[in-house]
């Protein structure tokens, strides 16, 4: 994956300030993260022989291996969080102030 500068000039125009926009973003990728680790691991399932163990790992099962590859070529939840929250698609709102 290449490096894809961001200016946070533009993260800076969509939150009050840069913190809040980590912040946002942070809470949206750890949700992104979850259902990625739901959907692969849904997906070993389906793995003839495959019993899910967060301790051992298998790699004589060249399915799980070519479905591990998989996920590990996909962009990091951080960075879809973080494109999400550019282009706007990612409502939130602050505890104890109405809109």
């Amino acid at each position: 994956m290449p490096l894809e500068p961001i200016d946070l000039r533009e993260i800076d125009k969509r939150a009050g300030n840069i913190y809040e926009a980590i912040v946002i973003a942070g809470r949206k990728a750890r949700d992104l993260n979850d259902e990625v680790k739901l959907e692969f691991e849904n997906r070993l399932k389906d793995v003839v022989g495959t019993v899910v163990d967060d301790d051992a790992e298998d790699f004589n099962n060249p399915q799980q291996r070519s479905l591990s590859a998989e996920f590990e070529k996909r962009d990091k939840p951080h960075i879809h969080a973080l494109k999400q929250f550019l282009n706007d698609e990612i409502e939130y709102t602050y505890k104890g102030k109405e809109k």
